[in-house]
């Protein structure tokens, strides 16, 4: 979804937002940073992950990444195109350029880079910002539960 010459749509939040969102806090609750992650087609939940960094010493094992990982390996990249992607925090450029470049249709995130900011290092550029370069389309839905999130965090 997008507007004019490919413009990221800012989506309401939805009945089921909550629900999933409450399932990526699950996850990041069990990393050592509160950044986890589920993608949904409808109303199942095809793929789920939570920050692994430390663990794994690979500081490109977020949660965003995890999950799409783990998705491509069960499903294959064209299985991805049109899910939902549902994380804790605002996805940094990294994962934001990810899921653009996988089509993933809709991001909705809990924590906004801003509030992230306040308690950690953060690259100041917003999933909008990335969004609006119009590579492809997507709608982005923020603060769904952003102080359950911020609370983790």
């Amino acid at each position: 979804m997008t507007t004019g010459a490919g413009e990221p749509v800012s989506d309401p939040e939805r009945p089921e937002d909550r629900g999933f969102m409450a399932l990526a806090l699950a996850e990041g609750a069990r990393a050592s940073v509160a950044f986890g992650c589920v993608i949904t087609r409808g109303e199942t939940v095809l793929a789920s992950g939570r920050n692994q960094g430390a663990e794994t010493a690979d500081p490109t094992a977020h949660g965003e990444m995890v999950a799409i990982r783990r998705f491509l390996a069960e499903h294959g990249a064209a299985a991805l195109r049109g899910t939902t992607l549902y994380t804790t925090g605002e996805p940094c450029p990294m994962c934001m350029g990810a899921i653009l470049w996988c089509g993933i249709g809709r991001v909705v995130f809990a924590a906004s880079i801003d509030r992230l900011a306040t308690r950690m290092n953060q690259i100041m550029i917003s999933s909008t910002e990335l969004a609006a370069a119009g590579f492809a389309p997507i709608a982005i839905t923020g603060g769904v539960m952003e102080d359950e999130a911020m609370a983790q965090f």
